[in-house]
């Protein structure tokens, strides 16, 4: 099977780079392999919003400014600067594709706050944005006839020779038959790896695929120190409670009913009417501000662990209904609970990658002819820490940039004769698969028990706080779990739906990227952003104002180096918002 453009994943940005391929280029054939049905895909549970400028009263430079100073500085200020200025064509592109944004009174797009920006400028869909974004965006890819789906098939190599991508090796789930699917250009758009932590909102196909795809085929991961935390996720399921909950005015209460973020610096000095409350500081530092609560003995102890409450109380039924619909939802469906009346448990779970496969602006990796976009990329507009509602414009505006490139490569490069070693390739990792299948579980390692002990391992070594000695220990920990995995088998030999080889697969994709997020983080030997470390407290501008970067060697080992940030127009400063 040839396409000119395979694109990985089926989400946001995995559908708004397909449409764009489409848009610049019609001759052109292009693939998206997903593993599950888009639909299914993780966008569609993003809840508060997406951020553009919109009000009159603000700006793009104010945009940028927030973002850069919310990445504390790590961010590539160029990339931003061009994140900011397409954001808002983007979110309108959607508005005409059908996307219905909410509305204020006199039809004009509504914003509402949102966590270390000075002014309301994230557009939503009440509290189900990522539905309906995901919605337009495949009800718009369906219109494009060159747009071929693969549903349901699973990508376990990226085909490369003399340093350029021709395609992948992909399992269709549904009979197990194994295709190699050769192309002119590859398009990662695979979404985060929030499952290599044990409590994460991340839906259970966020395993990292894309990013050890991409780590294997030889492009380097950036910035993988870099976990996000959110402060607001359910007990046990760690479902996500939209900072939109915050934005509209709850609290967040310790055990002693106390607003206790007051007593934090959360880079909220002197705040404007919009950002008046001190819930709306950075994720990071309201993360952090719940561990000392909870050393403090100011938590409450739960079976799930210890917990603060979100307050919504005071905003009344109408406003919730209105704005907050599904946040209601899921409390009384998950907790048994009612926010109208009730108070919601809440702590901080494992949410978002700030680092991933390493671009340029335009999506390209170094490896030619292989593109990325959306979380499972880097350009980096989020540095050390993303600010709220703008992941999903990232995904939108370069998605759309990674498509376009990529279109033009395949045009300009592209034939459908690829090299025989590429061929050979696929023969290998057909035979590699088959032996994996084959694999037999009497008295062997178990799935189940390593990839719970790399979990454990992840949230001891490298949570919102670390150090030399537990990241160490993770590191060790995480060499053995490789080790073990070479013996790991499995119980069911089917070819229809074998979700025990898929387990099998995304584990060997979470321990490559759990030992980039460590040894990365053992290297950076200070505190930024979502990377706190209790060894090293303070920011190192003179060492450390850079990216990392982890390059797999020949060995299958990584190697640390680093690469300058990009400032245009805003030198480091104190991390300050609504001044």
């Amino acid at each position: 099977m040839f396409h000119d453009v395979v694109v990985i994943g089926g989400g946001g940005a995995g559908l708004r780079a397909a449409i764009a391929v489409a848009e610049t280029n019609p001759r052109l054939s292009v693939a998206i392999v997903s593993k599950v049905y888009p639909m299914r895909s993780h966008t569609v549970s993003a809840e508060g919003g997406a951020a553009g400028v919109a009000a009159e009263d603000d700006s793009l430079d104010e945009h940028a400014y927030d973002t850069v100073s919310g990445s504390d500085w790590l961010c590539d200020q160029d990339a931003v600067e061009a994140f900011v200025h397409e954001a808002p064509r983007e979110l309108l592109r959607l508005e005409h594709w059908g996307c219905p944004w909410s509305r204020q009174p006199d039809g004009r797009i509504a914003v509402r706050a949102f966590g270390g920006m000075k002014k309301k400028r994230t557009w939503f869909a009440a509290d189900r944005t990522g539905f309906h974004l995901l919605h337009t965006l495949f009800q718009t890819a369906l219109s494009y006839t060159d747009i071929v789906r693969y549903d349901e098939w699973y990508v376990t190599k990226i085909l490369v020779d003399d340093g350029r991508a021709y395609g992948v090796v992909a399992i269709e789930l549904a009979t197990g038959r194994i295709e190699t699917i050769t192309a002119s250009t590859v398009i990662v758009c695979t979404g985060g790896c929030g499952r290599v932590y044990p409590f994460t909102t991340n839906a259970n196909i966020k395993t990292g695929d894309g990013m050890a795809l991409a780590y294997r085929a030889g492009a380097p991961l950036k910035d993988m120190e870099f976990v996000q935390y959110h402060p607001t996720g359910l007990p046990f399921t760690g479902i996500l409670i939209t900072e939109a909950a915050r934005a509209e005015g709850g609290w967040l209460l310790n055990k002693d009913g106390y607003r206790y973020l007051q007593d934090y610096d959360l880079g909220t000095a002197s705040p404007t009417p919009v950002m008046r409350s001190m819930e709306l500081g950075p994720r990071d530092r309201l993360s952090q501000a719940f561990v000392h609560e909870m050393e403090k003995g100011r938590t409450i102890d739960t079976p799930y662990g210890p917990i603060v409450h979100l307050d919504l109380r005071h905003l009344g039924a109408k406003l919730i209904d209105a704005k907050l619909p599904f946040v209601r939802e899921l409390c009384s469906k998950y907790q048994n609970i009612d926010p109208v009346s009730e108070l919601v448990p809440v702590r901080p779970v494992v949410h978002y990658m700030m680092g991933g496969v390493h671009t340029d602006i335009h999506g390209a990796t170094p490896v030619q002819g292989l593109y990325a976009a959306g979380e499972t990329a880097c350009v980096s507009i989020n540095g050390a820490n993303r600010l709220g509602s703008n992941s999903l414009p990232e995904c939108l505006v370069f998605g759309n940039r990674a498509g376009r490139a990529a279109a033009v490569f395949a045009g300009r490069y592209g034939d459908a004769n690829v090299p025989r070693a590429i061929l050979a390739q696929g023969r290998d990792e057909q035979r590699r698969l088959e032996q994996d299948l084959g694999r037999h579980a009497n008295g062997r390692e178990r799935i189940a028990d390593i990839r719970t002990e790399m979990q454990t391992t992840m949230e001891n070594g490298t949570g919102i706080y670390r150090d030399r000695d537990s990241m160490e220990k993770a590191a060790d920990k995480l060499r053995e779990l490789q080790e073990r995995f070479a013996k790991a088998a499995i119980d069911d030999h089917s070819q229809t739906f074998n979700t025990e080889l898929v387990a099998l697969l995304e584990l060997s994709f979470m321990l490559d990227v759990a030992e980039s997020i460590v040894a990365c983080a053992l290297r950076r030997e200070e505190s930024r952003g979502a990377h706190q470390r209790t060894d090293f407290p303070d920011r190192d501008d003179d060492r450390y104002l850079a990216h990392s970067l982890i390059q797999r060697g020949s060995d299958g080992t990584g190697r640390v180096r680093y690469l300058p940030v990009t400032i245009t127009r805003w030198p480091p400063g104190e991390r300050v918002y609504g001044r």
